[in-house]
């Protein structure tokens, strides 16, 4: 506990550390494994000083990765096909001088951090049950019959709410902890859609 208390302390008396780099998608994707259709999409995420800081004293850090797929439709609103959200956990262990990024119960240790950040940038949605693609008159048979055009997004963030109390309140009113690649779309013809599952046949 006194070892948080010191880290915190000494970010919080840091406010001239360089700003963040960012987050910013190199490529996004739709694709076919063996459970169904998955968007996917491989994020350069660049750590601020401060925010390196911050890891390397024993903060965790909490990124959310997002994924949605919708339908256009003329006559409504769109609508959601696929949703997920999940967080994956980034933290340092000055003992062992490891990195390590943890998803759910998995988890993975790295030398450096340039390693640890290529593995967390790439990033893909829960699959959508292949099952559904056998339904005639399920809602993915008929999006795959369809001439609709469906649109994909894609978005990772730190999420500061998940930073220690006495970082939240200078996280989240601070530019210097904004790590977000915002929202990234991309269309997606039912073309596409069905040639991803020819691939996979």
């Amino acid at each position: 506990m006194r070892s948080l208390l010191l880290a915190v302390a000494i970010i919080l008396l840091n406010p001239c550390m360089a700003h963040a780099d960012g987050i910013a998608v190199r490529k996004a994707e739709i694709r076919m494994t063996d459970e169904g259709y998955q968007l996917a999409a491989n994020f350069d995420i660049r750590l601020s000083l401060l925010i390196e800081q911050a890891l390397t004293h024993g903060i965790t850090l909490n990124f959310v990765s997002e994924f949605t797929l919708t339908r256009s439709r003329w006559y409504w609103l769109d609508e959601v096909a696929a949703k997920t959200e999940q967080t994956t956990k980034l933290s340092y262990s000055a003992l062992t001088r490891q990195y390590r990024i943890k998803r759910g119960s998995l988890f993975q240790n790295f030398a450096n951090l340039d390693d640890a950040l290529r593995v967390l940038g790439n990033q893909s949605s829960d699959p959508i049950p292949a099952d559904l693609l056998n339904r005639s008159s399920g809602y993915i048979a008929t999006l795959l019959g369809s001439n609709s055009n469906y649109t994909a997004f894609a978005r990772m963030r730190l999420d500061v709410t998940q930073l220690p109390k006495p970082l939240q309140v200078n996280a989240l009113t601070s530019d210097e902890w904004k790590l977000d690649s915002e929202g990234y779309s991309w269309m997606l013809a039912a073309e596409e859609l069905s040639q991803a599952r020819k691939e996979m046949q």
